[in-house]
Parts: C-alpha cells; sequence; structure tokens
C-alpha cells in the first residue's frame, strides 16, 4: 500500500468526524434556540451520511478546505433572528476549533506515539479542523462568516451585501474547476495566506510545536 493511498484511508474518518461535528452543532444549537427544523429532518445525529455534500467533501480529500451539506435552519422560529442566526452559524465553526484543541492534547500530554497511524490521524484531524473552521468563517455567502457578518449590517447593508454575493458561488466553483482540472492554484493561493499563519498559531496554542 503506498504512503499517499494509506494518508488518503486515514483522511475519511478524520473528515467524517469534522464535518459531522460542525453540522450537528449548528442543528443543536438552532434547537437550543426554538427551531426543531434540523431535529425533524434528521440532522441532530452523528451518522455522517446526513450531513455530506459531494463537493465539500471532495475537498477535503485534496486539502484542508470544505464544507458540508448546511443544516436547515428556519430562522423565523427565533426571539432574535439576525443574532440568533450568527449564534447559529457560529456554532460550526467553533465546535471544529475545540475538537482540535482536543485533538491537540493528546500530543501536549504525550498520549501518542510519535509517528503511529494514531498520531498521523490525529494530525490530520488536528489539520481538517482548523482548515474547516478558518474557511467557514470567511465572510463570503452562504458560508458560516456571511451569516455572522450579516448580524452586524443594517438595512440596505444586507441586500447589497446579498446582491454583491450572487456571483460569488460561480466564481468559487470556477476556481475550484480551474485547481483541480487545470492545476492552476487559484484558490489555493488565495486561502493559503490566510490559512497557513492560523495553522500556525493553532498549532503552537493546542500541539506546542
Amino acid at each position: 500500500m503506498s504512503h499517499d493511498f494509506s494518508l488518503m484511508i486515514i483522511r475519511i474518518p478524520a473528515i467524517l468526524i469534522a464535518l459531522t461535528v460542525h453540522e450537528l452543532a449548528h442543528g443543536f444549537i438552532a434547537r437550543k434556540l426554538g427551531d426543531d427544523t434540523a431535529e425533524r429532518q434528521g440532522r441532530l445525529t452523528l451518522n455522517p451520511i446526513a450531513h455530506l455534500d459531494f463537493f465539500g467533501t471532495l475537498m477535503l480529500f485534496f486539502g484542508p478546505f470544505g464544507w458540508a451539506k448546511p443544516v436547515p435552519v428556519n430562522p423565523m422560529n427565533f426571539s432574535n433572528p439576525k443574532r440568533d442566526m450568527a449564534f447559529v452559524a457560529a456554532a460550526g465553526p467553533i465546535s471544529n476549533i475545540i475538537l482540535a484543541a482536543l485533538t491537540g492534547l493528546f500530543f501536549r500530554l504525550g498520549m501518542v506515539t510519535p509517528h503511529s497511524i494514531f498520531a498521523v490521524f490525529l494530525y490530520i484531524l488536528f489539520i481538517i479542523n482548523i482548515g474547516l473552521a478558518v474557511f467557514n468563517l470567511l465572510p463570503i455567502y452562504p458560508l458560516d462568516g456571511s451569516r455572522i457578518l450579516m448580524a452586524f449590517l443594517k438595512g440596505n447593508q444586507i441586500t447589497n451585501y446579498l446582491r454583491a454575493m450572487t456571483v460569488v458561488p460561480k466564481i468559487f466553483l470556477g476556481m475550484i474547476v480551474a485547481e483541480w482540472f487545470f492545476k492552476i492554484p487559484i484558490l489555493s493561493s488565495l486561502l493559503n495566506p490566510i490559512f497557513i499563519p492560523v495553522f500556525k498559531i493553532a498549532k503552537t496554542l493546542f500541539i506546542g510545536n
């Protein structure tokens, strides 16, 4: 079994765990704030199949960036829709940061054998969780960061923002196609300057080296 293939196999459970925790956190907080839409649609579950998005999951096989199938949320069930939507949105990335911190404890406490399969798995899980958090906090619709940003916008600012965001998914898809099929690293060139310093800080804080 080749080294690259082994790493690909190890990535599978790491991806499933990170995505499941992320989406479950969205649904859990929405339920706590009064919206049971995710629960009624079977999304308050640890079954990763319920949360997978084909392209978002596929992206995680080639790097730390990706997304899951959005948890359905009805903001009309919230007492303060604008504020509570931001709380629900923030829950996903925060859950990934917490999971990364817990993963880092294994290294900090010397609970893993260096270079063992378990250590490699934990390190990949750490990278993916930080990547998911960073990516989803970008203030680009429909990522979580856009929901958080809109909590701070007023009146026409929201309308103007959403109008500006209408072309973003198409541009984003074009960058994915350019990177995957034509090996033009536009997307990674834009994201890595954000991800790399954040990852270094997280690694220092949570792992310790």
